[in-house]
C-alpha cells in the first residue's frame, strides 16, 4: 500500500508484471522529463544495478527534474542536498549530539540516509567533504565516531554538476568520479518537446503531483532479477578485451580498470532487464561502454579522468570498432 493524499491506495507495482512496472515507471518519469527518452533509460539502468549517476550538463536541461522525477516516483526515502563550497562532512553524513536528558551521545543521521540521494552541484563542495560520500557510494555505510551505521537499501545517488561553472568548483578526483557507474549528459530537449514545456512547466505544476508507481520492495526485486542474468563466456570475454585495448590504446594514459569492467557487466545486466530479458548481448555493452567507461579512463597528455569527455567518447568508440564483437 501507499499513502498518498492524505489515503491509502492500492500499490500498482504489487500487481504488475517485471516489464509493464518498468514501463510504468518509465512513463511516469516520462510525464514530468520531455528530454531524450534514452536518458530515462540510463537512470532507471543505474536504479536497477545498484550503481550511482553522474549527470554533467549545462544549467536548465532538467538534472535536477529527472532525478527528483525518478525519486518521486517511487516509494522510498529522497534526499536533496544542495552542495557548497562551506559544507562539512557532517552536514551530509550526520553527526553525534549530546543529549542533556539521556546525558550521552545520540546520533543523528544525515541526509545520506535516504534511499535515494540528490547531490546537486557536486562540484561545488569542497574535497573534504567530497570524500565524505566515497564510503557511502562504494560500501553503502557511513563510519562515524568508530561506529558504522549501514544505509538502507536500496541506495541511491544521482550527483550533477555544471562543466562549464568554473568558479569556486573543485573537480571530481579519479576515486570519486570511478564511484559513479555512469556519468551522462541530457542534452537540449528538441523544439517540439521545448514547445509542450511552456504549457506544462513540468517542473511547478507536474512535478509537485507526482505520485510513486513502484514500492521499495519491488525495486528490491527487480535488482535481484538483475542478480541472475546470464552473461554468455563470449560475452564476458568481449567486455575483458575492450578493457584491455583501451589499456594499450597510445590515446589514453590510463585505461579501463578491472572495477569498470564489473560496472560494465552489471550496467549491461541492467539494461537485460529493462528489455525484459534473462541475458545480455553484446549490444548492451556497445550501448553502455560511454556512459560507463569514458569518466574512469585518462587521456594521453591530461591531468585526471573526466579532462574531455567528448574526446574520451571517441576513442572507446574507436576502440569498439577495433575490437571483434562475438557473433
Amino acid at each position: 500500500m501507499i499513502q498518498r493524499a492524505g489515503k491509502r491506495v492500492e500499490d500498482p507495482s504489487y500487481t504488475l508484471p517485471m516489464l509493464e512496472a518498468l514501463d510504468t515507471l518509465r512513463r511516469n518519469i516520462a510525464s514530468v522529463y520531455l528530454g531524450d527518452p534514452a536518458s530515462i533509460d540510463r537512470i532507471l539502468c543505474c536504479l536497477l544495478a545498484r550503481g550511482h549517476l553522474l549527470i554533467e550538463d549545462v544549467p536548465g536541461v532538467g538534472k535536477t527534474l529527472l532525478a527528483s522525477a525518478l525519486a518521486k516516483s517511487l516509494d522510498c526515502a529522497f534526499s536533496r542536498i544542495q552542495l557548497t563550497p562551506d559544507l562539512l562532512p557532517a552536514d551530509v553524513l550526520g553527526a553525534s549530539i549530546f543529549d542533556q536528558a539521556t546525558t550521552e551521545f545520540a546520533f543523528k543521521p544525515g541526509p545520506i540516509f535516504a534511499n535515494v540521494v540528490l547531490a546537486d552541484e557536486i562540484n561545488r563542495a569542497s574535497p573534504r567533504t567530497q570524500s565524505a560520500l566515497l564510503e557511502a557510494m562504494g560500501e553503502s555505510t557511513v563510519s562515524i565516531d568508530g561506529r558504522v551505521h549501514r544505509l538502507e537499501e536500496p541506495f541511491m545517488v544521482v550527483a550533477t554538476q555544471n562543466p562549464i561553472e568554473f568558479e569556486g568548483t573543485f573537480a571530481l578526483p579519479e576515486n570519486q568520479l570511478d564511484r559513479f557507474l555512469m556519468r551522462i549528459t541530457l542534452g537540449y530537449p528538441d523544439a517540439s518537446h521545448e514547445a509542450d514545456m511552456l504549457d506544462l512547466r513540468p517542473a511547478s505544476s507536474v512535478l509537485p503531483e507526482l505520485g510513486p508507481v513502484l514500492d521499495r520492495d519491488r525495486v528490491l526485486a527487480l535488482q535481484s532479477r538483475v542478480d541472475d542474468v546470464r552473461l554468455d563466456q563470449s560475452v564476458r570475454e568481449y567486455i575483458v578485451a575492450i578493457a584491455d585495448a583501451t589499456r594499450s590504446t597510445p590515446e589514453l594514459r590510463v585505461g579501463v580498470s578491472p572495477r569498470g569492467t564489473l560496472a560494465l557487466a552489471q550496467a549491461a545486466r541492467a539494461r537485460a532487464v529493462l528489455d525484459d530479458r534473462d541475458y545480455g548481448t553484446p549490444d548492451d555493452v556497445h550501448d553502455l561502454i560511454v556512459p560507463v567507461c569514458s569518466h574512469r579512463v585518462v587521456l594521453a597528455g591530461a591531468r585526471d579522468a573526466g579532462h574531455d569527455v567528448d574526446a574520451a567518447a571517441g576513442i572507446l568508440t574507436d576502440v569498439l570498432h577495433r575490437v571483434p564483437a562475438p557473433v
